[in-house]
């Protein structure tokens, strides 16, 4: 469909407001500084309650067929441990770094798909490919050699990827049937069923925290969870996907940036020769991968 110019124009807006917001979520886990387990929890808590009232707000009725609340909610156990993963790595190694390892789903989620759908994979995916695993190595691999051992925070960040990419396989199947705003509304439902006793039964304090963790938190599950993949969803129904996907490597740049100014936070030569090998990697991929609407960053 023929995009009017003015309708582009507030579409891109959305799209870097939202690359913005997303770029936000590891800065808000640092300085909430709180377990992964509780931050995940709040990002899901926040998130779902604000998704859940604009649902609401639309009078959707309907709910998901029986066989797609299925899907959801194993989505929703992926999506979980994606956060709770994720939130944890952020705290052991740089937020821009976490949030580069985290964001190569797309490498896992063509390989997913060529074992589990027999899609066939061209030239360019195993190019792409080769050159993010060279990037993810050289991040990686430099700083076991400088400290001796692998940095737990990398390798979690690199099997959240793993997990966001479950998440993507598992809905993927549904996507045609349950729109965006249903789809994020019941993963973070889901999400929130998952993380509440996985909290309690390991004895994670939830409560009593400082007003700057308090804000933080509120910020993580407002800014880059809701109102980030609101705007980025608005940009997806108006803008080639393939852009859209490309567009979205720049949370890595937000995060590197906010992370420099605000939690003083200096790349390494060798994280920033990765890093640019592991978003070249992903571009190369996601130029014959169709992106699919997401739910998190």
């Amino acid at each position: 469909m023929k995009q009017t110019s003015s309708s582009a124009l507030r579409a891109y807006i959305a799209l870097a407001i939202g690359v913005i917001c997303i770029g936000t979520s590891a800065i808000f886990v640092k300085i909430a500084n709180v377990p992964g387990l509780v931050s995940a929890f709040y990002r899901v808590f926040i998130a779902g309650i604000a998704l859940l009232f604009l649902y609401m707000l639309r009078r959707k009725k309907r709910l998901p067929a029986r066989t797609d609340l299925g899907w959801i909610a194993l989505g929703g156990l992926f999506f979980a441990l994606d956060l709770a993963l994720w939130n944890t790595s952020i705290l052991l190694t740089s937020a821009a770094v976490s949030t580069l390892l985290a964001n190569n789903s797309p490498l896992w989620v063509g390989l997913g798909a060529m074992f589990i759908f027999r899609e066939k994979l061209p030239k360019k995916f195993w190019f792409g490919l080769v050159i993010a695993l060279s990037g993810m190595t050289l991040i990686v691999g430099g700083k076991a050699i400088q400290e001796l051992r692998f940095n737990t925070g990398d390798l979690l960040a690199i099997a959240t990827s793993f997990c966001y990419a479950g998440y993507m396989l598992v809905t993927q199947k549904t996507r045609s049937r349950v729109d965006t705003l249903t789809l994020n509304t019941f993963t973070m439902l889901a999400c929130v069923f998952l993380l509440l006793p996985v909290n309690l039964l390991s004895q994670q304090e939830i409560s009593g925290f400082s007003s700057r963790t308090w804000l933080a938190l509120i910020g993580l599950g407002l800014v880059p969870q809701f109102a980030g993949w609101l705007v980025i969803n608005y940009a997806m129904g108006h803008l080639p996907a393939a852009r859209v996907s490309v567009t979205l490597l720049g949370q890595v740049l937000v995060t590197a940036i906010l992370g420099f100014l605000l939690l003083k936070e200096t790349p390494s030569p060798a994280d920033i020769l990765g890093g640019v090998l592991v978003l070249a990697g992903i571009y190369l991929v996601n130029q014959q991968n169709k992106p699919a609407e997401s739910t998190t960053a």
